[in-house]
């Protein structure tokens, strides 16, 4: 190995560890018998767990941000599917700008998104509502999914569709029949990863809030002024499984899509 290939394989396992040591140090502090975080943990208990899920604030907390998340999914896949299929079979001249909205939610800090959206939904009454979270969260997660549709979409001959629309068909209905079927997999994909995009989500949480209905983010900031405990890091654990279970599932549907593109 030269010094160049040293360099970049150091740079990446720097990287690496940046990203697993807080992984590997919450972990044995929500196992800790102590009452407060400590590092290294003292004992091994499972009850920092159970308190969390056998308190019915964490769990009012916890079912409302699967509730946001479910339907910004589902938002985010259907109106990123169509966003996608309008800019790469016919945005034409337009597709520049629309390539820059859809880009805009990343690029953006989302403090400067959250201030503007609480604004906005103070005056429109959406703030702190199922809607007003699930519009802020679906801006936030349509880039990704529009990406991940996006790179299925363009593998497709729209010589396909032509020809179903040549024997009669609507363009929906050869989109429906032909297309969809084939980009399916990453339509998933791209809402799994606006649910954990949604479900994470703690800067637009935070100014959205109301006074009873809060996502799991924010009870946890909320927790952490008030009573610091395990049960923190304890949450934080499961919620690194959740995205490892969705970073999986989205992997799998990938290479579902890709052997359905070899095939075909």
């Amino acid at each position: 190995m030269n010094a160049r290939s040293l360099i970049l394989n150091a740079y990446v396992y720097a990287v690496l560890i940046f990203i697993l040591l807080p992984i590997v140090i919450i972990l044995p502090m929500s196992v800790s018998e102590s009452n407060y975080l400590a590092f290294p943990p003292e004992g091994f208990t499972l009850r920092w767990f159970e308190d969390y899920f056998h308190d019915r604030r964490w769990m009012e907390a916890t079912w409302f941000s699967i509730r946001i998340a479910t339907l910004t999914a589902i938002a985010t896949a259907v109106i990123g599917t169509m966003a996608t299929y309008a800019l790469v079979r016919g945005a034409g001249r337009m597709g520049t700008l629309f390539q820059t909205l859809l880009i805009g939610p990343i690029v953006v800090p989302h403090i400067a998104l959250a201030v503007a959206l609480y604004l906005f939904f103070q005056n429109t009454g959406l703030s702190g509502t199922t809607l007003g979270y699930v519009m802020a969260h679906s801006l936030i997660a349509m880039p990704f999914t529009v990406f991940t549709v996006a790179a299925a979409l363009s593998s497709i001959d729209p010589a396909l569709e032509d020809a179903a629309m040549s024997c009669g068909a609507s363009r929906f209905t050869a989109f429906r029949l032909i297309t969809l079927p084939m980009i399916l997999p990453n339509v998933v994909s791209g809402g799994l990863f606006a649910f954990i995009i949604s479900f994470d989500e703690p800067v637009i949480a935070f100014f959205l809030a109301g006074i009873r209905d809060k996502t799991l983010p924010r009870m946890m900031f909320d927790d952490i002024e008030q009573n610091l405990t395990p049960v923190i890091p304890a949450i934080a654990v499961l919620l690194t499984l959740l995205s490892i279970a969705v970073l999986i599932g989205a992997g799998m549907l990938k290479r579902m899509a890709d052997r359905r593109g070899a095939g075909g």
